[in-house]
């Protein structure tokens, strides 16, 4: 799911998560260094790096992140919220850091800081099964489906001529194209594999879309903070752990 924000989301949403911020702002703090409490914001329709089993929020990105929070003594708190709302409130102090599968783009290093990356990912592209599209190229004057707020999103108004059709979840947009609202979807390659595979019908574009990275956002105002993830992250390589939660959830094809 690597995502951006606009100008336009962000000052219109601005207000609202900076006015909820009041009382850690007064303390001068992040909630992280005030109660012992790492808050993690995500979007919790991302599988495998965020989704609900049993009415919890689980997958990799929540392990990686409780694995950070124990390593500096904190107790995780997962904010399932919408993904583009995840940056402002990192920025405005209702999370600590923005774990989503996110791709770091200029649009948001406006607003937060990232970590050194994790892992990496690749944008795909899902069609129907019987779909004429055979590369990137063919997207072109096509009806796009996309995730609002993801690098999906950006990168699809980059292809000419195309109408892009923005959904608040990956999922929806899936469901435009079975119903063939759209003529694509473009998201994340493990998501995509998932809902390919609860949706017959479907197939994924063998040529890969674009090959990202994805890190973990961190108000500007907290450099320590983010030092002190890439510790632990750069500890979890070399032990093998962020590996290990890794392939728990991905297999080798």
């Amino acid at each position: 799911m690597k995502k951006v924000l606009t100008l336009l989301v962000v000052f219109s949403m601005m207000a609202a998560v900076l006015g909820g911020c009041s009382k850690k702002e007064d303390a001068g703090e992040t909630g992280a260094k005030t109660n012992g409490t790492l808050v993690m914001a995500t979007n919790a329709e991302f599988p495998p790096y965020e989704y609900y089993e049993n009415q919890e929020v689980v997958g990799i990105d929540v392990e990686i992140a409780r694995e950070i929070a124990n390593e500096l003594g904190m107790e995780l708190k997962v904010e399932d919220m919408a993904f583009d709302s995840i940056v402002l409130a990192v920025q405005g102090g209702k999370a600590d850091i923005g774990v989503a599968g996110m791709t770091i783009d200029e649009d948001r290093l406006e607003f937060v800081n990232f970590t050194d990356p994790y892992t990496k990912a690749a944008q795909v592209i899902i069609l129907k099964e019987d779909s004429a599209i055979a590369t990137p190229d063919d997207l072109a004057g096509k009806k796009i489906g996309v995730q609002l707020g993801t690098t999906g999103d950006l990168y699809a108004d980059d292809i000419e001529d195309a109408t892009v059709e923005r959904y608040n979840k990956g999922m929806e947009a899936v469901q435009a194209l079975t119903q063939s609202k759209v003529d694509a979807v473009i998201i994340d390659r493990e998501p995509a594999k998932v809902f390919v595979k609860e949706n017959e019908g479907l197939k994924i574009l063998d040529e890969e879309f674009t090959i990202e990275d994805y890190a973990i956002a961190v108000s500007k105002e907290n450099d320590e903070l983010r030092e002190q993830i890439n510790g632990v992250l750069a500890k979890m390589k070399e032990s093998g752990k962020l590996q290990e939660i890794i392939d728990k959830y991905i297999t080798a094809e």
